[in-house]
């Protein structure tokens, strides 16, 4: 009868607490930048055209939404194959998802915490003597045997009304850290994806560097067994043929840094994967498998403040920090505990629950702290820094944010332009080289001629690999900025 009793009590103050107001200031979304575009950043037209291998024109729609796997848009099955291992084998993705789980659960026990009471039970045993020469007996039984067994089976209820609303700003705070746990994982999957398309378009830029550098040095070893030639009837001289010599051996010095760099790109691919080195890939790219996206989104900087994870993770610390600014005004004000307890006790364990041997308590306390030399007071304090900082952090996050996006776009521009430049140097630094070479062998031309024309020919076919590069990896770049497209995800991918 008592311990029912107690709960209809706690029940009572529980529905009322949770109807009642809780102190310090109450979340509101940071409002959105009113920004329609991103300054000089092109956020709309075509970029320029160039000939070859990821020269394609490229239109820019504002608005378009993102696809979740946005990376097929590249139209490579065998890229689209590695993100998929990636996603399921790397364990940065399996350390977010239980870092999820971990804030969920804390999350499940601190909200358990504040909808119901806690409720102990025990049991104890006791073997004791009395003492014989006492006025008193404790047990009030005859004094012919001092010693006594006490049996006692207790229930022990406690709860904490949460009467300023401290402890739902703790539960507040705790559901913000979910959320902001969420949106780290989101993060992680959108970077390793977008990592894993960078990392092959690298790899395919380097083996395209180091295919043009292998044709060179072939052109060079036919030119220096001609010189060679042209040496053994005193046609060319000494010099003439080690100058040669000297720039072929130049050429074929810069081989070994590239394939150190494939080499390295490969073991980060494969890391990327979730694998060990020697689990390497049997797929390999190279910049002509791959398709330069036609068409790309650009959102508004409100829509990507609503996009970006790392943007929604910022938001969300936010929020907690609000929400413990309130633990801290709350943990000013009186602390209220309500406390019962039921059980029985006998002095023979078969007497237990019988008649006469039950008890009961019920009662309550308010606590309020007088003098803590100001603690509680810098706690609070402590509290709205903190929720300055994050406020703060937030702001910076957003002009990252937008900031990324400007400068893909601008990146994007600048590429297609290069790219053209760049495609046409390389075409004339083709014909001079052919020409160069033709007038050498005629005798109207030096070798010192040839050696200059050879210099530029390999520094516009390897500027030229690069310039193709950049245009598929900054256009990775740009869906990355824009927040990768998981909200066109299954909702089950992020829980």
């Amino acid at each position: 009868m008592g311990l029912r009793l107690s709960l209809r009590v706690v029940a009572a103050l529980a529905v009322a607490v949770a109807s009642a107001c809780a102190v310090g200031p109450n979340f509101h979304r940071p409002a959105p930048p009113k920004d329609v575009d991103y300054g000089n950043a092109p956020a709309q037209g075509t970029t320029a055209a160039a000939p070859g291998t990821g020269g394609n024109a490229q239109q820019f729609i504002g608005g378009r939404d993102i696809p979740g796997q946005w990376w097929e848009l590249f139209q490579s099955p065998k890229l689209s194959a590695l993100i998929e291992q990636a996603l399921k084998g790397n364990p940065n993705i399996d350390a977010a998802h239980a870092a999820l789980r971990q804030a969920h659960n804390l999350y499940k026990a601190q909200r358990a915490s504040l909808v119901s009471p806690t409720v102990q039970g025990s049991f104890s045993a006791l073997r004791a003597k009395n003492p014989v020469e006492t006025l008193a007996n404790p047990t009030s039984l005859p004094q012919e045997n001092p010693y006594y067994n006490l049996f006692t089976a207790q229930l022990d209820l406690s709860y904490m009304p949460d009467v300023f609303g401290g402890s739902r700003r703790a539960l507040e705070a705790s559901r913000a850290q979910v959320e902001a746990t969420r949106f780290e994982l989101i993060a992680t999957y959108v970077t390793l994806s977008s990592n894993v398309v960078t990392t092959a378009v690298q790899e395919a830029a380097l083996r395209g560097q180091i295919a043009a550098t292998e044709r060179l040095l072939a052109l060079q070893h036919e030119l220096t067994d001609t010189v060679q030639q042209q040496q053994s009837i005193g046609s060319a001289s000494n010099a003439d043929l080690l100058a040669q010599q000297a720039t072929e051996a130049q050429t074929a010095a810069t081989l070994p840094p590239l394939q150190k760099q494939l080499g390295q790109t490969r073991d980060a691919l494969t890391a990327l994967l979730g694998r060990l080195p020697s689990e390497e890939p049997v797929e390999t790219f190279r910049l002509e498998e791959l398709t330069l996206p036609g068409e790309l989104p650009v959102s508004l900087p409100s829509k990507v403040i609503q996009q970006r994870p790392d943007v929604r993770q910022a938001e969300e610390n936010l929020h907690a920090a609000s929400a413990q600014v309130g633990v801290a005004v709350a943990n000013m004000l009186p602390q209220f505990t309500i406390s019962a307890n039921t059980g029985s006790a006998a002095l023979a364990i078969g007497s237990l629950f019988g008649p006469y041997t039950g008890f009961w308590t019920l009662g309550a306390s308010l606590t309020q702290t007088l003098f803590d030399a100001g603690e509680l007071l810098h706690k609070k304090r402590a509290a709205e820094a903190g929720l300055d900082q994050a406020a703060d952090q937030y702001r910076a996050t957003v002009i990252l944010a937008c900031q990324n996006v400007a400068d893909t776009l601008r990146a994007l521009q600048a590429d297609a332009d290069a790219l053209k430049a760049t495609a046409e140097a390389d075409r004339a630094a083709k014909s001079s080289f052919d020409l160069a070479r033709q007038q050498y062998l005629n005798g109207s031309l030096s070798l010192v001629g040839l050696l200059n024309a050879e210099q530029t020919y390999q520094q516009a076919e390897s500027a030229l690999v690069q310039a193709q590069a950049n245009r598929y990896a900054d256009s990775a770049a740009l869906f990355q900025a824009l927040g990768g497209g998981w909200w066109n995800l299954p909702e089950a991918t992020f829980k």
